[in-house]
């Protein structure tokens, strides 16, 4: 049960594992792109690629859903990314019911956007933790953790694709100890939350610390691009590194390093509005950056 990117890989794990994938759910096709055709999940195209039944319920809270999914008869359900809520009767209807594959040591980090939140955050590591869901916000016992470093030049687009590795990779070892796996409850201490990423949160705001603005241009990249104004035109920055340098929050200092409330950040990469993200040096090529950048 899965529907974006990160999933793919673990329904690609479970299939090379040699497990029988009896459904894949995905949530169903949405408008995308210029002309808002309809546009099949990376899961569901993958899992048709491969000869799988697929299954697109817009919700599972009808007792035709829940019945349907009871009469599977499966051993487990993993849900990965899946985006639908799981009613209690489909959690229990599974045998060793429904495992969850989230991209956080939990409890740090329930929710929707624990990637984009833990890189906002400065934090310097973070892993996946396999859940045994429960009808709770992330709130599961856990059944295995694998820790992973947040290095200082991670965006949140790199970061998610090695925990998508990770968190396959762990799912087929979890699989293979279904019966004797100890789930263990989360501590009462150390609870975060990582809500959903609003695009109101996007610009950069230039008065506060180079670290703080460094972790907001990596969280928010690839999408949705914390994103400034230069001169009369709005631009995404989507990789940044900390250094050395002093002057008024947004002032250009050269070689597209900016002043910030201390301290200063260098971009690396970036998109104007309608291109393709370009490194610095070719984007320098074709903008006339102003002294100072809002």
């Amino acid at each position: 049960m899965g529907t974006p990117d990160f999933s793919v890989p673990a329904l690609q794990a479970l299939l090379a594992a040699g497990h029988e994938i009896i459904a894949v759910y995905c949530q169903p096709p949405r408008p995308a792109g210029r002309g808002q055709a309809d546009r099949k999940s990376p899961v569901q195209q993958f899992a048709e690629s491969k000869g799988l039944q697929v299954r697109t319920p817009k919700s599972l809270k009808s007792d035709e859903a829940k019945q349907e999914f009871a009469a599977l008869g499966a051993d487990v359900a993993v849900v990965v990314a899946y985006g639908l809520i799981l009613p209690k009767a489909v959690l229990d209807a599974p045998t060793y019911g429904c495992l969850n594959i989230h991209a956080s040591l939990l409890p740090r980090w329930r929710g929707a956007a624990p990637i984009h939140r833990a890189i906002m955050a400065g934090d310097s590591e973070t892993g996946i933790s396999i859940m045994q869901m429960d009808e709770g916000l992330d709130t599961g016992p856990v059944v295995r953790e694998a820790r992973q470093s947040i290095l200082p030049t991670d965006t949140t687009g790199m970061l998610h694709d090695r925990l998508a590795r990770q968190g396959a990779d762990l799912i087929v070892e979890v699989l293979a100890d279904l019966s004797t796996l100890t789930p263990v409850t989360q501590p009462e201490t150390g609870i975060t939350y990582a809500q959903k990423i609003d695009k109101s949160e996007a610009r950069i705001d230039w008065n506060a610390a180079a670290t703080i603005v460094d972790c907001h241009i990596r969280g928010l990249s690839p999408f949705p691009g914390a994103w400034c104004i230069a001169g009369a035109e709005r631009i995404k920055l989507l990789q940044s590194e900390r250094v050395n340098g002093a002057g008024r929050p947004g002032e250009h200092l050269g070689d597209f390093r900016i002043a910030c409330g201390t301290g200063a950040v260098r971009i690396l990469l970036a998109q104007r509005e309608g291109k393709k993200p370009l490194q610095a040096d070719e984007f320098l090529r074709g903008i006339a950056l102003p002294d100072v950048i809002n």
